[in-house]
């Protein structure tokens, strides 16, 4: 006796189709599971059974042998009890084969039979429309996510029988109504409660404006962590596309906890203790996203930069550089998306107060300098805006003006945003910051000011390629918010002014 069901397994973010045979065969009763199944794949052999029989179903006494195929992908995730289950109750003639063949299976199993709420169904259910198929079969929990993706039929169950009753025609599952946007947090902070830091509030303008990363570098108390969690509330919105790919990768993070649409741009504070798999992601057998990959189409933010391990830090290049990560195992690799803003903020010492005007620096020169190596040259070139916050007057601490509210902000951003987006629409490219170097070049429309500015940094500053390169991408950014068609000799001024060098002992004569 013989039963095929369609499971979904995800790798990454993706959902793979997987064919499950289920045979019958003479011999004592057990279950067999071939076809690379992980550990909690090999699990499902004491769920299902006491699932089927808890159904009010019939578990066949005798030898089992379930094979998932392609052999060569390793299968991980509670997801596949469901559809081995129903490869076994077709093999046993218990649901028609006709229906099975037209939908999808998700979903894993209670021990009484019940359908729990399963990490990554919306991958799934667009894993199912990529095939072709009719309709995917989830938990009831997860059916309004599975919704989100059109052109596909999506049957939400409570339980096993009731996905054998819908098979049989004798159960009509209810139609699941598509998980709205999840309502836009209510950040509770606003720029207006920062006093002064004129010329730091400007650059995380710039930094939303054109989806550049930023380094802030100020003794404590200066306002660093104030200023960048703050840049969240002059964010633009997502798009519906952004939308679903930041929901794919918090579903299948497990993070859904209502199941709907993420309605805001995520922003990530992970602790300097953070592993470096907890950072990039991975995980025994199931890889799972991590830090890098939740900010995607957000923001990341790194406090006290320093203190996160050499090698943490120093992966951030690959992702920082292709907006993406791939986490390499054994049994393969699996690729994450990763197109997030880096903000991070450091001292400039290991007290933390070189170039304070009011208290005096005691490290030793040695310790500066080995503090300071702990950022390396190839990353820092990653990152386009690096601006020292200084200490506020006490003017600015005991004035009662506000500073200007996170609204009129935003507004600037998103016609800045509209402005990329139109010169960019046949590119692809949502935001200055993730152009190609050749593109930015060709695209910038620089002008004759503009040009001279440029060419007198390259030896002033000792600029590298990439330096170059992304220098043009802070000014056009500038240009935009400006409203100007090119890149005039103010807007890459005050870009070079964001290019501050920790190295030659800027750092000081800065603060």
């Amino acid at each position: 006796m013989y039963g095929r069901v369609i499971g979904i397994t995800i790798v990454g973010v993706r959902g793979h189709p997987v064919a499950v045979e289920a045979h019958i065969g003479r011999g004592l009763p057990s279950l067999t599971l071939t076809g690379l199944p992980g550990a909690p794949v090999q699990d499902a052999r004491d769920r299902i059974r006491p699932a089927v029989e808890s159904s009010g179903l019939e578990w066949p006494l005798r030898r089992i042998v379930v094979n998932l195929s392609p052999g060569n992908l390793r299968k991980e995730g509670p997801g596949l009890d469901l559809p081995i289950a129903m490869g076994v109750l077709a093999a046993s003639a218990q649901v028609p084969g006709d229906r099975l063949a037209r939908f999808s299976f998700f979903g894993e199993l209670s021990l009484k039979g019940g359908l729990v709420a399963t990490p990554g169904v919306l991958s799934v259910a667009i894993a199912a429309a990529r095939a072709g198929l009719d309709g995917v079969v989830v938990p009831a929990p997860n059916a309004g996510e599975a919704a989100l993706v059109d052109g596909v039929r999506v049957v939400g169950a409570p339980g096993l029988a009731e996905v054998a009753g819908f098979l049989r025609g004798t159960w009509d599952p209810p139609t699941p109504r598509a998980s709205g946007a999840a309502e836009a947090p209510k950040h509770g902070v606003d720029f207006a409660e920062v006093r002064g830091q004129a010329q730091a509030r400007r650059a995380l303008e710039v930094a939303a404006a054109g989806g550049h990363n930023v380094l802030l570098v100020g003794s404590p108390g200066a306002g660093k962590t104030m200023l960048a969690r703050r840049l969240a509330t002059i964010l633009p919105g997502l798009s519906r596309g952004e939308a679903l790919e930041v929901t794919q990768l918090h579903s299948v993070a497990g993070m859904l906890d209502a199941g709907g649409l993420v309605g805001s741009r995520p922003f990530r504070s992970p602790h300097h203790s953070i592993s470096l798999s907890a950072l990039l992601g991975g995980g025994t057998g199931f890889v799972r996203p991590g830090e890098v990959s939740l900010a995607h189409h957000g923001v990341l933010f790194l406090d006290e930069l320093t203190e996160f391990r050499r090698d943490a830090v120093e992966a951030l290049r690959q992702p920082l550089e292709d907006g993406r990560v791939v986490v390499t195992r054994v049994a393969g690799s699996v690729e994450f998306p990763a197109g997030f803003t880096l903000i991070a903020a450091t001292n400039p010492c290991p007290c933390g107060y070189e170039g304070d005007p009011k208290r005096q620096c005691r490290c030793p020169p040695h310790r500066v300098e080995l503090y300071r190596q702990k950022l390396s040259g190839p990353l820092l070139d990653r990152i386009d805006i690096r601006l020292v916050v200084p200490r506020l007057s006490k003017r600015e601490l005991l004035g009662e003006t506000a500073g200007e509210a996170s609204t009129p902000i935003r507004a600037r951003v998103e016609e800045a945003r509209a402005r990329q987006r139109h010169r960019y629409s046949a590119l692809g490219f949502p935001c200055n910051a993730q152009l190609p170097g050749p593109v930015a070049r060709r695209l910038a429309r620089m002008s004759s000011g503009g040009h001279d500015v440029l060419a007198g940094a390259v030896d002033a500053l000792g600029l590298t390629g990439r330096g170059f390169d992304r220098a043009i991408k802070v000014a056009r950014t500038v240009a935009d918010l400006a409203g100007a068609e090119e890149i005039a000799a103010g807007h890459m001024a005050e870009a070079l002014t964001y290019r501050m060098n920790l190295s030659e002992g800027s750092l000081a004569r800065a603060g």
